[in-house]
C-alpha cells in the first residue's frame, strides 16, 4: 500500500478515457435514436435496456467477482464491452444496423458494467489505507463527474460531423486503454477462508449472514435504497421541470444538466481534498436532508424563479457527491474484502431497480400530481429519511470509525 498513490494514478488514467468515451457514446446514441425515430417510446426502451440487465445479474455477478481474480475479472468486463460496441460499429459501417441492435448493445454493455464496477469498488480498500478511502471515493466521484459533464457535450459535437460508426469506435479504444492500464498494476485478491462450502445461493446467504453481524450495516444500505427510490423518478423529470414549469429552452435544460454535474464535481472535490473527518454516517443523514431540501424549495419556486432553480440544482449536486462518497467508504471499510463484491453488486443492483421504476411511471406520475408537487414530496420524504435514520444509533456508532 505504500505505492497506492503511483496505483491509483494508473488505474484513474485508464478509466478517465474508458467512462469518458462511454459517456460520449451513450448521448451520441441517445441523439441518433431521437433525430431516426422521434419516439420517447425509443429512448424509454433504451434506457431500461441499459438499466435492466445489471440490476438482475448483479444480483449474482458478485459471487464470481468474489471467487474470481478480480483484476483480470475487470480487464474481461472492459474487453466485453468493446467487443460489443465494436461489433455495433461494424454494422453502422456496413449500413445495416437497427435500433434493436443499439438495444441489444446496451444490454450487453450492462451485463459487463455488473461485473466491473462492483469488482473495481471491492479492490480498493485491498489497495489504499483505510484513512484514505474517502479521499478516493471523492476523487472517483470528481471523474465520473467531469465525464459526464464532457461526454454529451463532445457526443452532441462529434455526431455533428462524425458518423455514429467513428464515434463508436472512441469507445473501443477507450475499453482498451482501461484494460491495458490495468496491465501495469498489481490488484491483490482478499485471502479466502478453506473448506467453504461453493454454491451461488449460498455463498449470497453467507454474505448476507456476515453483513448481519456488523451493526448498523443493514439499516445504512436499507435507507440508502430507499432514499434512491425516492430520488430517482424525481432526476427524471429535471429537463421537463425546465421546459414546462419554467418555460425554459433547450439552452436553459443543458444549463440544469451542467450545474448538476458541476455540483457533483465540487462535492467530489470537497471529499478528496478535504475529507471531511467527522461521522460519515451523520454526514450521508445530513446530505440526504439537504438534498430533499434542494427539491422541496425547487416545487415552490415560481416560474420567474429559474436561476434559483439552478443555484438548488447546484446544491443537490454537491449534497449528492458528498453523500455517495461517504456512504462508498463507509461500506469499504466497514465490511470484510472477501464480500465486497457480492454486497457491491446487490447494492448496485437494488439502488438500480428505483431508476427503471422512476423511468416508467415518474411521467405518469408528473401528469397526475403535477410536476411541482412531484419534487415536493420527494423532497419531504428525504427530508423525512435524513432526520428518521438520526434515531438509528447502531448506524451513527458505525460512521465513528470511518
Amino acid at each position: 500500500m505504500s505505492n497506492w498513490k503511483n496505483v491509483f494514478a494508473v488505474i484513474w488514467t485508464g478509466q478517465l478515457f474508458s467512462i469518458l468515451s462511454s459517456s460520449i457514446v451513450s448521448f451520441a446514441l441517445i441523439l441518433w435514436l431521437s433525430f431516426e425515430t422521434g419516439s420517447a417510446e425509443v429512448l424509454a426502451l433504451s434506457a431500461l435496456a441499459a438499466l435492466l440487465p445489471q440490476s438482475i445479474v448483479g444480483l449474482v455477478a458478485g459471487v464470481f467477482i468474489d471467487r474470481w481474480d478480480r483484476k483480470i475479472t475487470m480487464i474481461l468486463a472492459d474487453s466485453f464491452i468493446a467487443l460489443c460496441t465494436f461489433l455495433l460499429a461494424i454494422l453502422f459501417f456496413l449500413g445495416v444496423a437497427e435500433v434493436w441492435h443499439i438495444y441489444v448493445l446496451l444490454a450487453l454493455r450492462s451485463v459487463g458494467s455488473a461485473f466491473h464496477m462492483p469488482a473495481m469498488q471491492a479492490s480498493v480498500p485491498l489497495l489504499a489505507p483505510t484513512d484514505q478511502l474517502t479521499r478516493i471515493a471523492g476523487i472517483n466521484q470528481m471523474l465520473e463527474s467531469v465525464c459526464n459533464i464532457a461526454g454529451p457535450a463532445l457526443g452532441a459535437l462529434f455526431i455533428g460531423f462524425m458518423d455514429i460508426s467513428y464515434i463508436l469506435l472512441l469507445d473501443v479504444g477507450g475499453a482498451l486503454i482501461a484494460c491495458v492500464s490495468l496491465l501495469f498494476v498489481h490488484i491483490p485478491n482478499p485471502e479466502k477462508e478453506e473448506n467453504k462450502r461453493i454454491g451461488v445461493l449460498f455463498e449470497l446467504k453467507d454474505a448476507v449472514h456476515t453483513v448481519k453481524d456488523i451493526k448498523g450495516i443493514i439499516p445504512l444500505v436499507s435507507f440508502s435504497v430507499l432514499a434512491t427510490f425516492v430520488l430517482m423518478p424525481v432526476a427524471v423529470l429535471f429537463p421537463l421541470m425546465t421546459l414546462k414549469h419554467f418555460s425554459g429552452d433547450a439552452f436553459q435544460m443543458s444549463v440544469v444538466e451542467v450545474a448538476w454535474g458541476a455540483g457533483m464535481l465540487l462535492g467530489g472535490f470537497i471529499m478528496s481534498v478535504f475529507a471531511l473527518k467527522m461521522n460519515k454516517v451523520l454526514l450521508i443523514n445530513l446530505m440526504y436532508i439537504i438534498i430533499g431540501l434542494s427539491f422541496y424549495f425547487s416545487g415552490i419556486l415560481p416560474e420567474t424563479g429559474f436561476w434559483l432553480f439552478v443555484f438548488l440544482t447546484l446544491a443537490g449536486g454537491i449534497a449528492g457527491s458528498v453523500y455517495n462518497s461517504s456512504f462508498i467508504a463507509v461500506i469499504q471499510l466497514q465490511i470484510p474484502p472477501a464480500i465486497l463484491g457480492r454486497i457491491f453488486s446487490v447494492y448496485f443492483s437494488l439502488a438500480i431497480l428505483p431508476s427503471m421504476v422512476g423511468l416508467v411511471a415518474a411521467g405518469a406520475i408528473a401528469d397526475a400530481i403535477g410536476l411541482s408537487n412531484m419534487f415536493i414530496i420527494s423532497g419531504v420524504m428525504l427530508c423525512l429519511i435524513g432526520l428518521f435514520s438520526f434515531c438509528f444509533r447502531s448506524m451513527l456508532t458505525l460512521g465513528k470509525h470511518s
